[in-house]
């Protein structure tokens, strides 16, 4: 039988598996695997400027398509690069394989030149992990990753090869079908537990359907679309949840917690009933825990059963996969002969009056830009026709309450880790997916810098990601925080001595242009748009600029602070 190199296989596998793209960068013990993906063009290459944003960039890459995201990188270092990515990718249950070279197998554990053990490194921040001793091991050992990451609660999976199994041969056995005995996530929901469900709504007169990254996961946002107005149930969603469904629907609440909106945080007060969806009722969310939708039963629906009641005791609990459920609970709410409408009209109503509150306003200034504005202003452009990408902190926030999303997978974000220097590169792997769509990573101008350097990436392969910085010359959420908690000592959160931020666009061969003025943004915004390059529009906003509404922490979320 034909015998191939452990490259050859390793090439062979992901275009069995149908992968269009990698993300990665060269080093000594993978220099085997890259000859191999050379004279395989069909398998795409992208040349990142650092590890840790090849990993975005395949989580990106993950969010916006559904399908597993992978990066390549060498040993040692190249390996530890990597570990904030697969972090950031297993909070967020984002399915992601990343390959690490690894030292010949002899040498593994005699402190070889960059040598390290990535798999002892990452175990804590990995859905699974495989060390490849034996070339006959690899194909399957792939096909197993590329399983586990993409089923039951998504995940990193972490894939290490040593340079001998890269080099030594076998035949190419990869598994058509692959079962783990061990490993059998569920997928059907149990229809006692769903019928129960449905009863509970039913009698509920204040339900809420509370909305996290799950649904988005297992492409459940059109049937939440369909059992939201059925039964003429309120949504709220996570931060991970936003674009499950249509925020511009009267049944919309918008993001709840920390930086929720009045009316999500006060219905989640008030409920008789919370429906948890593919959510795990993180801090952030439920503020004061014994004091989180105190009047309300308490259902979850999630496809990790270790995620029931973890945070919050359950009192309708059903496992299974989203998709799977949501069918089966549409059909049974559509069974009851329930007149839904009238039935939570009062319970809308209310929401109604929450909402004419409007504590999303702001304050506006002559010839000073808000934060808030520009992203009105994209929203305008736009018309909710893109893919957002964020930092993480204030201009995070911004964006999670002032865009206008209507679809699933078009804003990704840190939610999890909070990892900033996110946005960018993982605007790269969407637009690398999507050439066509417009990409707009927001950030600040302290956390743009993080992974600044994949300007270079994006400029070598011509993908025209737009950073539009909210730049206030801060850690702002940081000095949010200094200002409300800390007697206005802003210990070491003023960014002094920032790069031209237009001149550095313009090194890297991009568009670069600075708005001083509120006139001045749309224009920027639809140059860069025109141009089709990446660009850079660095916005001088409002320095002391606060996101409201804000729950301190440890207070219940109806107690918010408000501009």
């Amino acid at each position: 039988m034909t015998q191939f190199t452990g490259a050859e296989i390793f090439v062979k596998s992901l275009l069995k598996l149908k992968t269009a793209l990698i993300f990665g960068y060269p080093g000594g013990v993978v220099l085997p695997i890259y000859d191999e993906l050379f004279k395989n063009p069909q398998l795409r290459h992208i040349l990142v400027r650092h590890e840790q944003g090849a990993v975005h960039m395949a989580d990106g890459y993950a969010r916006a398509t559904g399908k597993v995201g992978v990066a390549l990188v060498t040993s040692g270092p190249g390996a530890t690069n990597t570990v904030t990515g697969i972090a950031t990718a297993y909070m967020d249950s984002i399915p992601i394989v990343v390959f690490t070279g690894q030292v010949p197998t002899a040498l593994i554990g005699n402190d070889a030149f960059q040598e390290a053990d990535i798999i002892g490194i990452t175990r804590p921040c990995v859905k699974h992990s495989y060390l490849v001793r034996d070339v006959k091991q690899l194909a399957p050992t792939i096909a197993e990753a590329f399983y586990i990451a993409s089923t039951g609660k998504p995940g990193p999976v972490l894939v290490d090869i040593p340079r001998d199994v890269a080099t030594n041969k076998s035949t190419f056995n990869f598994p058509e079908k692959v079962e783990l005995r061990s490993y059998k996530p569920t997928k059907s929901g149990h229809q006692r537990q769903i019928e129960k469900l449905a009863d509970a709504l039913e009698n509920s007169k204040k339900p809420v359907f509370y909305v996290g990254g799950g649904v988005i996961s297992a492409n459940a946002a059109g049937e939440l679309s369909k059992l939201a107005k059925h039964t003429h149930t309120p949504v709220t969603e996570t931060l991970m949840g936003l674009g499950s469904f249509d925020s511009s629907h009267n049944l919309h609440l918008g993001m709840l917690g920390m930086h929720g909106t009045y009316r999500a945080n006060m219905a989640m007060t008030d409920a008789d009933l919370v429906v948890a969806l593919g959510a795990r009722f993180d801090d952030r969310v439920t503020g004061k825990i014994d004091e989180f939708a105190p009047h309300a039963k308490i259902a979850q629906v999630d496809v990790d059963p270790t995620s029931i009641s973890k945070n919050v005791k359950c009192d309708i609990p059903v496992v299974g996969d989203l998709s799977d459920v949501l069918k089966k609970l549409n059909v049974a709410v559509k069974k009851r002969k329930v007149p839904w409408k009238s039935k939570t009209k009062e319970w809308v109503q209310q929401i109604d009056e929450w909402r004419s509150s409007n504590t999303l306003a702001y304050k506006t200034k002559k010839n000073v830009i808000k934060p808030q504005f520009v992203l009105e202003e994209i929203n305008k452009i736009t018309k909710g026709d893109a893919i957002y990408t964020t930092e993480v902190g204030q201009n995070q926030m911004w964006a999670a309450q002032y865009l206008t999303l209507t679809k699933p997978r078009t804003f990704l974000t840190s939610g999890g880790l909070g990892t900033m220097g996110y946005g960018f590169p993982a605007a790269i792997g969407a637009q690398a997916a999507f050439p066509n769509k417009i990409v707009i990573d927001i950030a600040g101008d302290a956390s743009i810098q993080m992974n600044i350097q994949e300007l270079g990436t994006a400029v070598q392969q011509n993908l025209p990601v737009i950073i539009v910085i909210l730049n206030n010359g801060f850690l702002g959420m940081v000095r949010q925080w200094q200002q409300l908690f800390y007697e206005n000592r802003y210990a070491y959160s003023c960014m002094e001595h920032q790069p031209d931020f237009v001149k550095l666009a313009e090194a890297y061969g991009a568009f670069g242009a600075r708005v001083t003025k509120p006139e001045e943004v749309a224009p920027a915004i639809k140059k860069a748009i025109k141009l089709k390059k990446p660009a850079i529009i660095d916005c001088v906003v409002e320095r002391e600029e606060n996101v409201y509404p804000m729950v301190p922490a440890g207070a219940p979320i109806n107690k918010m602070l408000l501009a």
